[in-house]
């Protein structure tokens, strides 16, 4: 066996009717624009801005429904009701501890203090 016989050498005839300006200016923004938005195109590029747009708004979690997951949007829906409740029973409680420090401290010191001096000149 020779060497040389296992190389395959492939010519190609030039082409003289192409010119070759380099790529046109509309591929060099098509391949920018595949850059910077992932290879999603202008819709996948959107979609994320929008749903976050819509989740902020409070309450209603738009964002899960804008992204077709309607069951856990309805789920978070009624999960904030009992959680509303924990906050307003926290938010009672810890007014309620306020004033109930208040009155117990005004009554240890009321039982402290010396009787009322004012009636007792006659």
């Amino acid at each position: 066996m020779d060497q040389h016989s296992d190389e395959i050498e492939v010519v190609l005839p030039p082409q003289p009717h192409v010119v070759d300006d380099g790529p046109s200016k509309r591929a060099i923004i098509k391949v920018l624009w595949d850059e910077i938005s992932g290879g999603v195109g202008v819709w996948g590029a959107f979609k994320p801005i929008i749903a976050v747009t819509l989740a902020l708004i409070p309450f209603l979690y738009l964002g899960q429904h804008f992204n077709r997951n309607h069951q856990r949007g309805f789920d978070w829906f009624m999960l904030q009701i009992p959680l509303s409740f924990t906050l307003i029973l926290w938010l009672l409680l810890y007014i309620w501890s306020i004033i109930d420090a208040w009155k117990e401290a005004s009554t240890g010191v009321s039982k402290k203090s010396p009787p009322n001096l004012a009636g007792n000149f006659n």
